[in-house]
């Protein structure tokens, strides 16, 4: 039961110190400016509309492509 408790005890302070360097860690990250995050936020919605508007032309052209070959 003593080595047991001791591994038990061991497995608690390795996760303390895990979560105090992620807490150290945290500190050190350079958070993004509300004005970066809509600029970018912004940036991956609109790309992200041409690139389905440009995957649904090319569905759209090679399916009807394909619809003509198959008659």
């Amino acid at each position: 039961m003593a080595d047991e408790e001791v591994g038990r005890r061991n497995f608690i302070q390795r996760g303390i110190g895990f979560v105090k360097e992620v807490k150290a860690e945290f500190t050190k990250v350079n958070w993004p400016s509300r004005e970066e995050l809509f600029g970018s936020t912004a940036v991956v919605i609109v790309l992200s509309l041409l690139l389905a508007i440009f995957i649904g032309i090319v569905d759209l052209t090679l399916s009807n492509i394909l619809t003509l070959l198959l008659r």
